[in-house]
């Protein structure tokens, strides 16, 4: 049997970045234990409730935030707050599949699509490999809210 991973990114800002994950891999931040939310209320919104009550000072409010998929098959993303900059490129990035089954054109149009939506979230563009077959399909280099790279495959 195989077993699940978290994946876990330090972060200045774990609240914002667990929104932009959230939405660039159309992931969920889940509520509070035993808080039920209404539709369309703000998870972030009911975690500062819940940590108040519990009495967490208002100060470390955003040490962590976490996404999960809504299906449940993929894996939880942690963020946890670090006070120190990013330095290098990081060891381990995501690729993120935007465009599953398709090739050429089709493929890198479906890829600078979601590129655009990203950009509008706060990522950042790096650069663009074109496709190259048989061993390259082509795919787009970004960096996330806090400089962290990841491609769009």
């Amino acid at each position: 049997m195989s077993r699940t991973i978290q994946v876990t990114f330090d972060a200045h800002d774990p609240r914002a970045q667990s929104r932009f994950w959230a939405a660039a891999l159309d992931y969920v931040i889940p509520g509070p234990p035993g808080v039920d939310l209404p539709e369309g209320a703000d998870p972030l919104a009911a975690w500062d409730d819940f940590l108040t009550r519990i009495g967490v000072p208002e100060a470390q409010h955003n040490s962590r935030s976490a996404i999960e998929d809504p299906d449940g098959s993929g894996p939880r993303v942690f963020f946890q707050q670090v006070p120190e900059d990013k330095v290098a490129k990081n060891r381990v990035h995501l690729d993120v599949r935007a465009a599953p089954g398709l090739e050429g054109d089709q493929r890198m149009d479906a890829l600078e699509a979601e590129c655009e939506r990203l950009l509008a979230l706060g990522a950042r563009r790096l650069r663009r490999v074109e496709p190259a077959p048989p061993m390259e399909s082509g795919f787009i280099v970004m960096a996330d809210p806090e400089d962290n790279e990841f491609c769009l495959d």
